[in-house]
């Protein structure tokens, strides 16, 4: 069992606490550090954990294997390193800072500090880009060439068109332009309008070229994460197949081509009483990802954010990295970069960073 510690208390906060309580066997939580006593109050009755005002004072009643940071973007370098300061291995939530300069900076201290950093960029840990990631690395694409993207904003878009292509710290020139358009609303973080209502969603398009071939399309609509009309969408092209979404088309022979779907198992469903929960998916007899976290009935984002802390869990104890800083760098760079290329209309260039060197 791995003991953490969370510094924050939002929304992202109640995932680790939710993976955490289904599945107590693997994590135990020391505690959380919040400022404001009032929301600490709220958090401590509701989930029935301590709560302190500083790491400090958590350290004083109990030390973790690790920090869980999870806090506003301003926040975040600063508690990082707060954490590296005090000896503590940290995973970081999603960006690590704000801003190139920023993250430049925080690098160069945690570098300075041999701080232990990963983060928890978890996309391309969710079941369904697993189980497609994995039939990449199986070959039966072959060498992938490009890759259309719209399952996620920004640096998580941009951290699983990099994991498609097989793409480490290359450089890209980026074209990319958005606009804005109506759609009626769905639910929020706060759940349903309370009534029928249409508002303006941004949509992003980009086109990434990494060189030798690789190109990425990037698409996004800020409706997408939680509306119900507005789908993902997935493309990866090698020189011996396609993935479309869950439909692989491939050469295993040249001459004698082969078509099959992912297939999600789960639980639950009907005279099944195994209880509800995620076993993985398949290809044809194969399996291509298995849920580490069976029997716990969590989405598939807590799936991710879960095997996040188990690779955390592995890290500390002295296995290899799984998301380093400067890999979040990256995409978190790269994203600010789509950004730009789209309010200036203009192709923008990436240039090679410190994390890259």
């Amino acid at each position: 069992m791995k003991r953490f510690a969370i510094i924050g208390g939002g929304w992202r906060s109640e995932f680790y606490l939710r993976v955490a309580k289904a599945r107590p066997d693997l994590f135990e939580i020391t505690g959380l550090v919040m400022r404001n006593p009032e929301k600490g109050r709220i958090m401590s009755e509701r989930w029935g954990l301590p709560v302190y005002q500083s790491l400090d004072e958590l350290l004083r009643d109990a030390r973790p294997d690790f920090v869980v940071t999870s806090v506003s973007r301003p926040a975040s370098s600063e508690k990082i390193m707060e954490c590296v300061a005090a000896g503590l291995p940290v995973l970081a939530e999603t960006p690590p800072a704000v801003d190139l300069d920023s993250m430049v900076e925080l690098y160069n201290r945690v570098a300075a500090a041999e701080g232990r950093v990963q983060v928890a960029e978890q996309y391309w840990l969710q079941p369904h880009q697993a189980a497609r990631l994995e039939a990449v690395r199986r070959g039966l694409l072959g060498n992938v060439s490009h890759v259309q993207i719209s399952v996620a904003h920004g640096y998580h878009g941009v951290s699983v068109i990099r994991r498609y292509l097989g793409i480490g710290f290359e450089n890209a020139t980026i074209s990319a332009r958005s606009f804005v358009s109506p759609i009626v609303a769905g639910p929020g973080r706060g759940g349903l309008p309370p009534a029928e209502m249409t508002r303006d969603q941004k949509q992003s398009l980009a086109w990434l070229d990494f060189g030798d071939g690789r190109t990425a399309v990037f698409d996004f609509a800020n409706s997408q994460y939680f509306g119900w009309i507005r789908s993902e969408r997935v493309l990866v092209r090698g020189e011996r197949g396609e993935l479309a979404n869950n439909e692989l088309r491939w050469l295993p022979v040249w001459n004698k081509p082969a078509r099959a779907a992912l297939v999600r198992q789960a639980t639950g469903a009907g005279s099944d009483l195994e209880g509800y929960h995620l076993k993985g998916y398949t290809l044809g007899g194969d399996w291509l990802y298995e849920n580490p976290l069976v029997p716990a009935r969590l989405s598939d984002d807590e799936i991710a954010v879960g095997s996040c802390l188990l690779r955390m869990a592995e890290y500390v104890a002295g296995g290899k990295s799984f998301y380093p800083l400067g890999e979040a760098c990256q995409d978190h760079y790269l994203g600010i970069l789509i950004d730009e290329a789209a309010t200036s209309k203009r192709e923008v260039a990436s240039e090679t960073a410190v994390w890259a060197q």
